[in-house]
């Protein structure tokens, strides 16, 4: 009688350890889901801010104004303590899984040469690659060809 009495009292431990551990899968997989989704939410309201941000730096170049680099600086500021960070182009290698190359111009190989809208990561994940020109020893030249500038045979 006691051997059947501990047997089923080992039986209902067990179902119980499992139910404990299920439970505690579900909570841990709840609180996840519940991170992603904030996360992400995060990003998009982020990706927003680039727009507002590239605005406010094409504003910067055309007109001096000390309240537009106050608000650009903000902006960047708030950036940074959300973990979104620009990736820093010039001067480096080209890189298509952050950099888009957008015209190819005479300079050193593969080197970016210039920035024409920065990109950045957020999480470790590249949030909107940089748009660059990059050199090349002897780019391509854009001549027109002779047969459409002397007229027809």
């Amino acid at each position: 009688m006691k051997k059947k009495h501990d047997e089923e009292l080992e039986e209902w431990k067990n179902k119980y350890l499992r139910a404990l551990a299920d439970y505690q899968n579900l909570e841990r997989r709840h609180h996840e889901e519940k991170h992603d989704v904030h996360k992400f939410a995060n990003e998009i309201l982020l990706v927003r801010f680039l727009s507002a941000i590239d605005t406010l730096a094409r504003a910067r170049d055309h007109i001096k104004d000390p309240g537009l680099d106050l608000a650009y600086k903000e902006f960047n500021s708030i950036l940074e303590e959300q973990g979104v960070k620009k990736i820093e182009a010039v001067g480096k290698p080209f890189n298509p899984h952050e950099m888009e190359c957008i015209e190819v111009v005479e300079g050193e190989d593969a080197i970016v040469v210039e920035e024409i809208l920065p990109g950045y990561r957020f999480n470790g994940k590249v949030m909107r690659v940089a748009k660059v020109k990059v050199g090349k020893q002897n780019p391509p030249t854009h001549k027109a060809s002779a047969d459409t500038e002397g007229g027809s045979v």
